[in-house]
């Protein structure tokens, strides 16, 4: 695949950033693409080695490594290098339903187990995804390509997150009537309010859902099955039924204090961001405010800011921020409250900092265990000139002011200690670590605890004991004949692509227990 030398003649690019205090002002996108000329040249830099591990998907020591999808990376670096941009589209979403999505938001697993990056830096297979999916739109590849053959089978999906949507895309492709329910307003489940703008602009998600309604997917929004739909009802219409309303039962800080006015959760807080900036009367004519003019073939891009109505979000502008949580739902809190004009933002994580390179027992392929420094917080320092985070710390106490509002918390440090019966380490509370910091926004970004309960007593399904829909290892059938589950909902919260591969491979298996076959291939 590639150059057999091209790993030696040509060192890694890839997409730029917008400088932090220049992209801080919109909400745009900021990276500008390579050119495809540029990309090419990545493209021969992919090793032909032996043993891809970029596409391997495996678990190791817990953590996977490699793209869960089993993308056919070397295949569409070698087809970009030779100029084959059409056939490495055709490779590409053979395996990955939406490249469009992953393009921009994944972490590159795959880009983590390259064996170029094992001496050297790994190829930049992310940012040929994106060249590849981006000159497909342009070029007419990508186009709507409606079955040719219905079964007459109909299949209900509830949520559109990326699971719902890529088992509704493969079972349309079968043949079967594809009905996606989605209680927001609009589709795109956690692609469309849980990732920010800055990190995926809103009209994508409509061009892909534009082209799957040609195909004839249906969509219904507004639709809360288990509350203003009943799962009897359809059960009764469809023939199959697929849940997959994601993991959206956040998870708590109980702590006195707690009910204080200027706490929420992070979920709540960035959707309302997304809701302010995509009103139906910017999507209708004004997406260039918002949006960023890409261009995949290189060359300038235009930022324009959209200025936000007051009341009509949770607004951070001159407020203490601070953020509970150290993940990626955490980091964009961070990026959209600097856009909002916080005063000043603080970011608690529970752990320890993690190293800066990987540590002898975290070797390669493994996925690095390593300190990330994420677009939110490159902003805050080069906004504020220093790290937003703070380790090893959590928070004590809440404090209000006379009117019920936060004004200050109490925070703690932490130190992990090893159980002595079971092995396991925990965090505990250093004696006499407490100190006072002044806030008057806290988001709270500490992960999710499962599915929320009324759609699966609805249906029901049986749940495990992380409040997951209960199934036996690898398979997407619940307890209740007819009913799979899928994404989030089945697994736990955790990355687009591996609710896209869940999607996957529970549509595979509601299509084998529609027609006692399947052709399927994930």
């Amino acid at each position: 695949m590639g150059k057999p030398t091209g790993f030696l003649d040509y060192k890694r690019r890839d997409k730029k950033a917008e400088a932090p205090k220049d992209r801080i002002r919109h909400f745009g996108e900021f990276y500008t693409p390579l050119s495809k000329e540029e990309q090419e040249i990545q493209g021969a830099r992919c090793m032909a080695c032996g043993v891809p591990f970029c596409q391997s998907g495996q678990m190791l020591n817990g953590m996977a490594s490699g793209c869960p999808l089993h993308n056919l990376v070397p295949e569409w670096n070698d087809l970009i290098y030779n100029g084959n941009w059409e056939e490495a589209y055709y490779r590409l979403v053979k395996t990955n339903n939406f490249p469009e999505f992953t393009s921009r938001v994944c972490p590159a697993l795959c880009e983590n187990a390259c064996t170029c990056g094992l001496h050297d830096e790994p190829v930049s297979s992310k940012a040929n995804e994106y060249g590849i999916i981006e000159n497909a739109y342009e070029k007419g590849y990508a186009a709507a390509n409606p079955p040719k053959v219905r079964t007459g089978k109909t299949v209900a999906v509830i949520g559109s997150g990326p699971s719902g949507l890529a088992a509704a895309d493969l079972l349309n492709r079968r043949g079967h009537f594809v009905t996606v329910y989605e209680r927001e307003d609009k589709v795109g489940g956690l692609l469309r309010y849980g990732i920010p703008n800055m990190k995926l602009e809103k009209q994508i998600i409509d061009r892909k859902v534009r082209i799957m309604e040609e195909e004839g997917v249906v969509f219904r929004t507004g639709c809360n099955v288990g509350k203003e739909v009943k799962a009897s009802t359809l059960l009764k219409e469809y023939d199959r039924v697929v849940l997959a309303c994601g993991a959206s039962n956040p998870r708590d800080i109980k702590v006195p204090g707690r009910d204080a006015n200027g706490i929420y959760f992070a979920v709540d807080f960035l959707k309302s961001t997304t809701r302010a900036l995509w009103t139906d009367d910017v999507q209708a004519g004004n997406e260039a405010r918002v949006s960023v003019a890409a261009r995949p073939t290189g060359g300038a891009r235009t930022f324009s800011a959209i200025e936000l109505k007051d009341g009509t979000y949770i607004s951070a502008k001159g407020k203490k921020v601070m953020v509970i949580g150290g993940g990626d739902t955490g980091n964009d809190c961070v990026g959209t409250s600097i856009r909002h004009g916080a005063a000043s933002v603080l970011q608690l994580e529970m752990m320890p900092k993690a190293p800066d390179a990987r540590a002898e027992n975290n070797p390669w392929p493994e996925w690095p265990r390593v300190c990330k420094t994420d677009y939110g917080q490159q902003e805050a320092i080069a906004l504020f000139g220093h790290d937003p985070r703070v380790y090893q710390t959590t928070v004590k106490e809440f404090i209000k002011d006379k009117k019920g509002a936060v004004c200050k918390a109490v925070l703690v440090k932490l130190e992990s200690k090893r159980d002595e019966k079971t092995g396991r380490m925990y965090m505990v509370e250093i004696a006499g670590s407490e100190y006072t910091v002044e806030v008057d926004l806290v988001l709270i970004a500490a992960g999710f605890l499962g599915s929320e309960e009324y759609v699966a007593k609805a249906f029901g399904v049986e749940l495990d004991a992380r409040t997951n829909v209960k199934t036996a290892v690898g398979e997407y059938n619940t307890n209740v004949k007819n009913v799979f589950t899928a994404g989030d909902m089945h697994r736990g919260q955790s990355l687009v692509v591996w609710a896209i591969r869940e999607g996957r491979e529970a549509a595979r298996q509601v299509d084998e227990s529609l027609m006692g076959y399947t052709n399927l291939a994930v």
